[in-house]
């Protein structure tokens, strides 16, 4: 039986992990106008941003309560009118939730007072929690954007604390461990957002929370993770990672391709191809995974008794896809050099191999 000389090892093609993670500058707004406790219906609620005069308007319902979408983040002026227009109370107030956040605001307009001493001390310490919050966001922000991954470490680890249910705070930082080689502490740190992001609950008014958006985290993060596997040479969990994150991702395409290369590089030779058809038929422009299907077919071939190499139906059209879609790629030569092993000529025309019975 002849065999190929040369063996290729194969990189696993890791996301790009430089992005910074998008938090939302915006909040919801709700809460309850009451008079004395109870609810004062047909109020006007207006809120006016003390920075640029921004103006917000929303008139309660018949319970007194209200909702206001997309506020900008900031000091707000706050007044409050009856529903013949007579002014009923005005305050100052901060709407700084972190992440995408509901933000509470009941009004109690009884002798010129919003809340209870105990309701507006709740309040404050939101606000300050979330403005403390919000300052950790866009200072990791900076740092992520600067590469600063050092000191995005330590603001992400402050936010994944404040906040342990946000899994885009783990997200990004599995994503900051991983660029400083620490890839322990970013599985650990993916494993958390993996949980976070199975425990949110939809909600209409907190964009991140959508269930597409939930899954595709969740497949990012998975690939993510098993990209840290593959660095610590934990192939079987890099693996099992990859097949995960391929069933959950909206475009499964680099998944499928990472567990290509991994089996390829591993010697599974039916795992590999079978990953690497998943590959080509979620991305058909992925040069690499025709070069590994390609490569893979022709170690598979046998010399007849006249001598002749056969290889398996395909391995041509797949080695002559890759010089398609890459002529000049990094493994051009190599595979020119099995097409003339295998007697075949050298095209850029890719026909799918039909299947053996």
């Amino acid at each position: 039986m002849m065999r190929i000389a040369r063996l290729y090892l194969v990189a696993v093609v890791f996301l790009a992990l430089s992005a910074v993670t998008a938090w939302s500058q915006t909040a919801t707004v709700k809460g309850v106008v009451t008079d004395s406790g109870k609810p004062l219906p047909g109020a006007h609620v207006s809120l006016t941003n003390l920075a640029n005069g921004q103006h917000y308007a929303v008139k309660a319902g018949s319970d007194g309560s209200f909702i206001l979408v997309g506020v900008q983040r900031g000091n707000y002026q706050v007044e409050v009118t009856g529903a013949k227009g007579e002014k009923l109370f005005q305050q100052k107030t901060t709407i700084a939730p972190p992440g995408a956040d509901v933000a509470q605001l009941p009004l109690e307009v009884s002798s010129g007072s919003t809340m209870s001493n105990e309701q507006r001390e709740a309040i404050k310490a939101q606000n300050a929690k979330a403005e403390s919050v919000n300052a950790l966001i866009k200072q990791a922000q900076d740092a992520m954007a600067q590469k600063n991954w050092q000191a995005a470490e330590g603001v992400l680890q402050q936010l994944t604390a404040a906040d342990p249910s946000q899994y885009q705070f783990h997200e990004a930082l599995g994503n900051t461990e991983y660029n400083l080689g620490k890839y322990d502490a970013a599985v650990a740190a993916f494993e958390k957002g993996i949980q976070a992001a199975e425990n949110t609950k939809p909600d209409s008014k907190k964009p991140a929370t959508d269930p597409a958006k939930v899954k595709a985290a969740m497949g990012e993060m998975l690939t993510q993770e098993g990209n840290a596997y593959i660095k610590l040479h934990k192939n079987p969990e890099g693996i099992a990672a990859y097949t995960k994150a391929a069933s959950m991702a909206p475009n499964p395409g680099g998944a499928y391709f990472n567990l290509c290369a991994t089996q390829y590089n591993t010697g599974n030779t039916d795992g590999a191809i079978a990953a690497c058809d998943k590959a080509i038929a979620a991305d058909p422009n992925k040069a690499d995974a025709y070069f590994i299907k390609g490569s893979l077919m022709a170690g598979q071939g046998k010399q007849d008794k006249s001598g002749k190499y056969l290889v398996p139906e395909g391995t041509a059209e797949a080695l002559n896809k890759y010089l398609e879609l890459a002529p000049d790629g990094p493994h051009a030569n190599d595979v020119k050099a099995m097409l003339q092993m295998i007697g075949a000529k050298i095209e850029t025309t890719y026909k799918a191999g039909k299947k053996k019975k």
